[in-house]
């Protein structure tokens, strides 16, 4: 399953083990979607129409996937404080974010109802501005782009929607559509 292609470049493994978390946490999550039949069709879809196009114009060398697909088991690390910093590991927003793309709780219900899949990546080398200029110029049918400054990576998701919004986030994390007009 782990070498299950996504697109072109990335495939399955690098999708789901890429977070910080994760590589810390790894004897103790299985970071693999269990709705193979929704989400890895999902995955495959933010392949094809996002990361392919990017990562064939700024090149393989140059992307850095910083976070791919949330598993429950990620998404409960995530939540969590880490022990010895007293820090939580991370901030997610399951029913909003579209990282766990068609995944479901115990209930049978998705986590996200917008579905789709998302993830967060950066170009090495090039401010997330210029990298979000570039996806507009392209007209890449995102759903979602969240933009948290310059020097940090964006976060994309692609989705039946095609909303194509954009979000920036102030230093406290809240989100804002203030000087994203243009």
């Amino acid at each position: 399953m782990q070498d299950t292609s996504l697109g072109k470049h990335l495939n399955l493994e690098v999708f789901c083990t890429c977070t910080q978390t994760y590589r810390k946490y790894a004897e103790q999550i299985n970071p693999y979607p269990k709705n193979l039949a929704e989400t890895i069709p999902a995955l495959q879809a933010l392949c094809q129409h996002i990361l392919d196009p990017v990562i064939d114009h700024f090149g393989k060398e140059r992307f850095g996937l910083t976070y791919g697909f949330c598993s429950t088991d990620l998404k409960r690390y995530l939540n969590q404080k880490d022990p010895q910093t007293g820090i939580k590991n991370g901030r997610v927003a399951p029913s909003l974010d579209q990282h766990m793309a068609h995944e479901k709780n115990r209930n049978g219900k998705y986590y996200c109802d917008r579905l789709g899949a998302a993830c967060d990546f950066r170009i090495v080398g090039l401010e997330s501005d210029r990298l979000i200029e570039w996806i507009l110029e392209q007209q890449l049918p995102f759903d979602s782009l969240y933009y948290y400054g310059s020097d940090r990576p964006i976060h994309i998701s692609y989705g039946m929607q095609q909303k194509r919004k954009i979000w920036a986030f102030t230093m406290k994390r809240t989100p804002t559509r203030k000087g994203i007009e243009h």
